[in-house]
């Protein structure tokens, strides 16, 4: 069995700076480009400049009108002598009569086999399994006995994928089977080739991505924190005549390892937030993947804010979200660290996701993550410990600022409370 992404194996991908975090993605991914079609070669097996053989009456039998017979197309052919040579070709008019007919015939034809067909079929118009059927064989086998809503889990190595109760912790949802030996032309056919991971990629962008929407009855959230993914039967199981891909749904951490799921991902909120005390690590100022909080990291999450308590109806402008987000992350942070004053007493700043755009709304997503670390110049700086307890931020002790002035109207900055970088672009 080979997932898309090889399970609970960090993919290399190239880090891009967070600003805000963001329940956006961690690291940019390379579109993948899609697959010309194919030019398909028609062969016609009669051609067109086959010459026709005229029969010669023989002197007794001569007409004394011939027809017009058809003219041979012969390099070498000679004229038939006597008086009716000039008689052996086609009019103008029945050469439009002759190729009018064939030219109709030929439509006819092809309209009949079309029907008989079944149609014209598209390139990645591929054969999908309704749900509680299976799709493709392998010596004779299903491919894993799967159908659109099984479940699916397995260890680091994944040699001992298996299926299992969606209500228990899995890894993977299936949408949809997709059986790749309908797909036009040999790519997939026997004895061929095992396509590499561009290839898989590009057939999960292909199914996947329109299967897991439709599974998800149109409300799948793409910037939530299920993501579409794919299992395709490996090279052993290629190798054995096994051409199903199963599309579906993987929770994955920032660098794309498998995390567990817990119950059918049908109705759950997708909101991406993740746990309340979890650490992101940080590598050349940038956040990275979760760490324990024991570790240099970038920043804490401190909890959630429902956005429907302050947004009850359609989808808010990111400007109003923002604005709101501020105060109430300012809150959540507070009751994290387990006071209004630890904030500023640790020199740490408090900053939420990003704002939720349309789509997402619409999906179901209402949740925004608060989080708390520091920021410098260039990114995060380094922080070890929970924010909750004793912290060192770049290897040092923070130190309290000196107390606010009585009747400040606004408190005193913080000293390297800069603002947070900006996403580029």
């Amino acid at each position: 069995m080979r997932t898309n992404d090889t399970p609970d194996e960090p993919k290399p991908e190239t880090p891009t700076v967070l600003g805000r975090f963001l329940g956006a993605r961690f690291y940019h991914k390379s579109p993948q480009s899609k697959p010309a079609d194919e030019p398909v070669e028609v062969v016609d097996d009669k051609t067109p400049d086959e010459p026709v053989p005229v029969p010669e009456p023989t002197p007794a039998e001569e007409p004394a009108v011939i027809p017009d017979p058809p003219v041979s197309l012969e390099k070498d052919a000679k004229p038939a002598a006597g008086p009716t040579a000039a008689k052996r070709h086609m009019s103008a008019a029945t050469t439009r009569r002759v190729l009018a007919a064939v030219a109709i015939g030929a439509i006819v034809a092809a309209i009949a086999t079309i029907f008989i067909a079944g149609g014209f079929k598209k390139d990645n118009d591929l054969a999908v399994t309704p749900p509680g059927e299976s799709a493709g064989r392998a010596e004779g086998q299903t491919f894993l006995g799967a159908s659109s809503g099984s479940c699916f889990t397995w260890t680091n190595d994944g040699a001992d994928i298996g299926e299992i109760d969606c209500a228990e912790p899995h890894k993977f949802e299936v949408a949809a089977v997709i059986d790749l030996s309908q797909y036009p032309g040999t790519e997939f056919a026997p004895g061929s080739t095992y396509p590499d991971v561009l290839r898989f990629t590009e057939l999960q962008q292909e199914h996947c991505d329109g299967a897991v929407n439709d599974y998800m009855r149109m409300k799948f959230d793409p910037n939530g924190k299920y993501e579409v993914g794919s299992i395709n039967p490996g090279q052993d199981g290629w190798n054995a005549g096994e051409r199903t891909l199963l599309c579906g749904i993987k929770l994955v951490k920032p660098s794309g390892v498998f995390m567990p799921m817990g119950g059918p991902v049908l109705g759950q909120d997708q909101s991406k937030i993740w746990d309340t005390g979890t650490c992101f690590g940080i590598s050349q100022s940038q956040a990275t993947d979760m760490v324990d909080c024991k570790q240099p990291h970038a920043f804490e999450v401190a909890g959630f804010v429902d956005l429907s308590t302050q947004f009850p109806g359609g989808p808010p402008s990111e400007e109003d979200q923002q604005k709101f987000l501020n105060e109430a992350c300012g809150k959540v942070v507070d009751d994290y660290l387990g006071s209004p004053d630890a904030l500023r007493n640790k020199t740490l700043t408090a900053f939420a996701g990003e704002p939720l755009n349309a789509m997402s709304w619409l999906s179901g997503s209402r949740k925004v993550n608060c989080h708390v670390g520091k920021s410098n110049a260039d990114g995060f700086a380094p922080i070890v410990g929970s924010a909750k307890g004793d912290i060192l931020i770049d290897g040092q002790a923070p130190v309290p600022p000196p107390p606010e002035p009585e009747g400040r109207a606004l408190p005193t900055p913080l000293p390297g409370a800069a603002p947070l970088p900006q996403p580029p672009g």
